[in-house]
C-alpha cells in the first residue's frame, strides 16, 4: 500500500508513519518543519525513520497548490492521512491567519489531490475540541457541533464539511477522527504534560487553570496509531438508513464518517498532575488560575461506533502512558 502521510515530522504523524513502514507500505512524507515548537525535536522525529527504503519525503507547505499537486501527480497514493495542520487551541488567539492558511487553504489542496487521483480513502484529524459548549458527556460523533470556542475548533470542524461536500460530489470516501488529548513519548512541547515534566523538574511553577478543575479523555499515542490504522484499511460506504429528515452528523448518504478517539475515561487534571508527580520522585508547585478563553471544563469520548466499526477502543491508562512518557523524556532531554 502507498499512503501519503502529511505531517510526518509531528507527533501523531510520526509514530503513524513507523508503523506503516514497520508493516510494510511505502510512505510519502509532506511536511514543512515550521517553527511552532522546536524544530529540533520534529527532526528528531523525523530522523527515525527518513532513510528507510520505502520512505518518501517531501519538504512542503499544505497551502502551496504547485507542491501538493505535483506530490499526488508524482506518487500516486492509494490512501492519504492527513494529520498536518496548524494545532493548538491558545495559540489560535494569537495567530488566527495561521490556521486559516494550514488548516483550510491547505485542506483544500489535499482534497483536490485526493479528487484528483482517484485516491481510495482519505483520513483526517479532527478534534475533540468541536464539541465546544456542548455539555452532554460523553461526547457523540452523532450531536451536533455548531459551537465551537475557538478559531481552531472551527477550523476542524469547517474540515469535517469541507470532507463531507467532497464525499457527496465525488465519491471520495473520508473519515474524520476526533482526537482526544494525545500524550506520550515524542510529545509536543506546547502539550500540559511536556511543559509540566519540565517546570516540575527545573523547581518552576505549573500552571493550573481551572483551578485544576478541568477533565480531559487523556489519550496515550499508541492507542491513538492503532485508531487511525484500522481506520484508513476500513474506507467508508454510503449508510443506507441516513435519512434527510433527520440527517446523522457522523454518517452520510455519501462514503463519510466520523469517529471519536479517545479513552473514554475523563481524568481530573489534579490527578494527572500526581501521577506525574509520583513518577518523576519530585511535587510541583502549583500556580492555580481561572479558565482560559476558548477551553472546555470536560472533554469525554463516546467510543461506540469506533468499537461497532473497527473492533477497537483505546485501552492504556494514564499511569501507564505518563511513566512512559517521563522515561522517554529523561532519556531525550538527558536528566
Amino acid at each position: 500500500m502507498k499512503v501519503l502521510v502529511t505531517g510526518p515530522a509531528g507527533f501523531i504523524g510520526s509514530a503513524l508513519t513507523l508503523r506503516l513502514l514497520e508493516r510494510g507500505d511505502d510512505v510519502i512524507g509532506i511536511d514543512n518543519l515550521n517553527d511552532y515548537y522546536d524544530v529540533n525535536l520534529k527532526r528528531a522525529r523525523l530522523q527515525r525513520f527518513q532513510n528507510h527504503p520505502r520512505y518518501t519525503h517531501i519538504h512542503a507547505n499544505l497551502q502551496d497548490r504547485s507542491a501538493i499537486t505535483q506530490a499526488f501527480e508524482r506518487h500516486r497514493p492509494q490512501r492519504v492521512a492527513h494529520l498536518a495542520a496548524q494545532a493548538g487551541v491558545r495559540y489560535s488567539l494569537q495567530n488566527p491567519h495561521a490556521y486559516v492558511d494550514s488548516n483550510l487553504a491547505g485542506f483544500m489542496n489535499i482534497l483536490e489531490g485526493c479528487r484528483y487521483h482517484s485516491v481510495e480513502h482519505l483520513v483526517y484529524a479532527s478534534s475533540s475540541s468541536v464539541y465546544g459548549s456542548n455539555t452532554r458527556m460523553p461526547f457523540s460523533v452523532h450531536d451536533n457541533v455548531d459551537h465551537p470556542l475557538s478559531l481552531y475548533a472551527a477550523t476542524k470542524k469547517a474540515n469535517e464539511l469541507m470532507a463531507h461536500s467532497y464525499s457527496h460530489l465525488y465519491q471520495l470516501p473520508t473519515t474524520g477522527l476526533r482526537f482526544f488529548t494525545v500524550y506520550g513519548p515524542w510529545g509536543r512541547p506546547d502539550m500540559a504534560l511536556f511543559i509540566f515534566t519540565k517546570n516540575i523538574l527545573a523547581g518552576e511553577p505549573i500552571d493550573v487553570f481551572n483551578n485544576g478543575k478541568h477533565k480531559r479523555d487523556f489519550t496515550y499515542i499508541d492507542d491513538i496509531v492503532e485508531g487511525v490504522l484500522r481506520v484508513l484499511d476500513k474506507a467508508p460506504e454510503a449508510n443506507p438508513d441516513w435519512d434527510a429528515k433527520t440527517p446523522d452528523p457522523a454518517t452520510s448518504a455519501a462514503p463519510y464518517r466520523l469517529y471519536n478517539i479517545g479513552h473514554n475515561q475523563p481524568v481530573e487534571l489534579l490527578y494527572y498532575i500526581e501521577v506525574l508527580e509520583k513518577n518523576l520522585g519530585k511535587k510541583a508547585v502549583l500556580n492555580m488560575l481561572p479558565m482560559q478563553a476558548g477551553d472546555v471544563p470536560e472533554t469525554y469520548a463516546d467510543v461506540n461506533d469506533l468499537i461497532r466499526d473497527v473492533g477497537y477502543k483505546p485501552e492504556t491508562s494514564i499511569e501507564t502512558g505518563i511513566a512512559l512518557f517521563v522515561e522517554w523524556y529523561k532519556s531525550y532531554y538527558a536528566v
